[in-house]
């Protein structure tokens, strides 16, 4: 994979960013802004969904210095991390599970059949990110299989520009960090390379890691019409206290490996405006229980997924048309899941109408989902897999409905139903404790929200109630102690929930831009007993969770950064974390210093793995146009 990435950077190296500075008379937080998921586009306080958007702004003055401590940041998601630079780290939208979220990388799903585990995997580079798009809620409709509780859309730097940077970091733990960016803009294409180092010797015994990024982006045409290409790699290494098995497993080590390449373009035609995409995205991951000696146990897994996608918009006599189809070929080589293949088919269309002078927007719409090895009943005797491409459809509808009071207010609300495949893992996994069941079949849920959306120059607020009826939903159980854990499809939840979030703005005396963001979630699961004696499905959502970030800067120079996150699980304490960046610039350079767990918390975030207490880490950048 690194050889075929480095070929392509070589063929697009010969195949203006801008910072627009705001003036004091007017801020605003979010200029126009265009959602960029396959649906049909539409402003962002116009969309009568759930959605949420990091700016690059943000994103740069953030205390993170990855996606996973930047999504930690944003009410309603809860990335539960073993260790620092989220080595490893699950994904969780609105009390769902790791499996129930979906990850895009420029609106390409990126998800692994074989575990939810990986998903953060093919994270990128927070220096390549242009901004991210958080979708809460019934996603399915939209994105397909395992949005059930939302979907998160990493889209890259667009506007490449002729500028090089470089960064050194160095801090607790002996973190040894350094990154390289470089921009070149030609007549007739751009080109954008990133490669990133991190390693460390661990914040307690074997917590070590090696993690190596390389991105690639350019854009050229092919007789005037521009195509967009994309190419990433990450490797990890890293031992793994207590990650898994359980805390006593303190030998476990695992290597992982994440990549994807992408082909996009956009074809406009009158009313008519066709997205076309290809990717392949490849997994690997190695695991073994003794990391001084493999051969007791160890897992492979090689994933690969190669599909085609085709998004197409039109205006038409009743609004806006949105349709799309995307289709893939998912393999998985294991010597534990066996040997996979699976054909899928994913069908969306939805139709935006406008009554009352626009103000009252109606759109419904479905998603018609196949796939080719999955079982249609729980029951072994009567379940029937295709072996040919297509096995029984899935139809997921939905309907979005909003009414703006002004240019500045409006209330929506939507009902859609939800849906995830499992995993291989949940399928097929084999240990002398836990056993697969290959008969499972999809978890299911209907979801609805009401809301309200205000903004108003240098301030919004945005305000959701939802409730997510669940079931089907798979666990893994048993009836005697001694008996192994089997996955079954046999667990109903409800789940109640709210979210507020508040932005503002504003000028304070010699200080520049001051910016404060704070955000409230709230989660009530309702779990309905099973027939079974034994259940190993265990609810740790956040019940509470308080985040808020407040940025200013000094002179043109000095710019801050305070984050505050308060947490509170079920059935735990509830603990506090703040984190602290200010960087300073001189000329071409940026001096920073990142000071996290300021409190030197005692807290964990899943399987009781221990998280970092109070460390440091200072940095500098060096920057030429």
């Amino acid at each position: 994979m690194k050889k075929l990435l480095l070929s392509f950077l070589i063929f697009n190296t010969f195949v203006t960013h801008s910072n627009a500075q705001e003036s004091e008379d007017e801020i605003k937080l979010d200029e126009i802004e265009v959602l960029s998921s396959p649906r049909i586009e539409i402003e962002s306080l116009q969309n009568s969904i759930s959605v949420v958007s990091i700016s690059r702004e943000e994103i740069q003055n953030s205390t993170a210095t990855n996606v996973s401590e930047l999504l930690q940041q944003i009410a309603g998601i809860d990335i539960r991390r073993r260790g620092v630079e989220g080595m490893q780290a699950d994904l969780y939208i609105r009390g769902g599970s790791f499996d129930q979220t979906l990850l895009l990388i420029d609106g390409i799903k990126v998800e692994d059949p074989q575990t939810g585990h990986h998903t953060m995997n093919m994270t990128l580079p927070l220096e390549v990110i242009e901004k991210i798009e958080i979708t809460k809620g019934a996603a399915s409709r939209i994105y397909g299989q395992n949005a059930f509780t939302g979907a998160i859309n990493i889209i890259t730097i667009k506007d490449i520009d002729n500028n090089i940077s470089l960064s050194l970091s160095s801090g607790s733990f002996a973190q040894k960090r350094a990154a390289l960016t470089i921009q070149k803009k030609l007549e007739n294409s751009d080109l954008l390379v990133n490669y990133n180092r991190k390693e460390s010797e661990g914040y307690r015994y074997n917590t070590d890691f090696k993690n190596d990024e390389f991105f690639i982006k350019s854009n050229f045409k092919i007789k005037d019409q521009k195509i967009s290409a994309i190419g990433a790699f990450n490797e990890r290494k890293f031992g793994a206290n207590g990650f898994y098995a359980s805390p006593a497993a303190i030998d476990q080590y695992e290597e992982t490996q994440a990549s994807l390449i992408g082909l996009s373009t956009t074809f406009e035609k009158d009313d008519l405006i066709i997205k076309p995409k290809l990717y392949w995205k490849r997994n690997q991951d190695m695991y073994v229980y003794l990391r001084q000696d493999p051969s007791v146990y160890r897992n492979m897994h090689i994933s690969n997924k190669v599909g085609a996608e085709i998004n197409m918009v039109l205006n038409n006599a009743l609004g806006i048309l949105g349709v799309g189809i995307d289709i893939s070929n998912t393999t998985l080589s294991s010597n534990n899941l066996g040997q996979r293949d699976r054909k899928m088919l994913h069908i969306f269309a939805e139709q935006q109408m406008k009554f009352f002078d626009d103000k009252l927007d109606l759109t419904p719409g479905l998603t018609i989902t196949y796939f080719s090895d999955l079982a249609n009943s729980t029951d072994p005797d009567s379940a029937e897999i295709s072996d040919g491409w297509i096995n029984i459809p899935h139809i997921y509808p939905g309907i979005d409905l909003g009414y703006s009071f002004s240019e500045k207010f409006k209330l929506y609300s939507n009902l859609g139903y939800t849906f995830r495949i499992p995993t291989y893992t949940d399928q097929f996994y084999s240990s002398p404790t836990t056993e697969g069941n290959e008969f499972l079949v999809y978890e299911k849920a209907l979801t609805s929200e009401l809301g309200l959306k205000y903004t108003k120059e240098n301030f919004n607020l945005t305000f959701s109630a939802y409730n997510r009826a669940a079931s089907d939903v798979i666990d893994y159980v048993k009836n005697e102690e001694s008996e192994p854990w089997q996955a079954n499809n046999i667990r109903d939840i409800n789940t109640l929930g709210f979210e507020l979030n508040m932005g503002y703005k504003f000028y304070l005396g010699s200080f520049n831009a001051h910016q404060i963001n704070i955000g409230f979630s709230n989660i009530n699961d309702d779990l309905k007993e099973t027939e079974f004696n034994f259940s190993r499905y265990a609810l740790n959502s956040l019940k509470n969770q308080i985040t808020s970030t407040y940025s200013f800067e000094l002179f043109d120079k000095i710019s801050s950064t305070i984050a505050f996150k308060n947490a509170k699980r079920l059935n735990e304490d509830k603990y506090t974390v703040i984190d602290f960046k200010t960087s300073y610039k001189y000329k071409k350079f940026t001096l920073s210093i990142i000071l996290n767990n300021v409190l030197d918390t005692e807290y964990t975030e899943t399987n009781l793995v221990p998280m970092p207490g109070f460390n440091s880490l200072v940095g500098i950048k060096y920057s030429v146009n």
